[in-house]
């Protein structure tokens, strides 16, 4: 079956980690970010409820979404704010 590199990526503002891991051929994106161990780096990661991506592409499935080699897997933090709200607040601020 052989296995696949991929990335699993999270960020905050002041800090940023990219682990790689080895998977078997036909791993998913959660099993990814659980064989990483950035949940250890990061325990404010809820997998139940965080948004995941490939590449800026986002994963509806992230239990199922099936991974290729190279992809980067990016675990999305919440928005603070709506991006329309901050640029309407930053353009009345002029």
């Amino acid at each position: 079956m052989g296995t696949i590199r991929v990335e699993v990526a999270y960020a905050r503002p002041e800090r940023q980690l990219i682990v790689p891991v080895t998977l078997p051929a036909g791993s998913t994106v959660h099993e990814a970010v659980l064989q990483s161990g950035i949940m250890e780096q990061f325990p404010e990661i809820d997998l139940a409820t965080q948004a995941m991506g490939i590449f800026g592409q986002g994963v509806k499935d992230p239990a199922s979404h099936l991974l290729k080699e190279g992809d980067r897997v990016e675990i999305y933090r919440p928005l603070i704010i709506d991006p329309k709200q901050a640029r309407a607040d930053r353009a009345r601020k002029g």
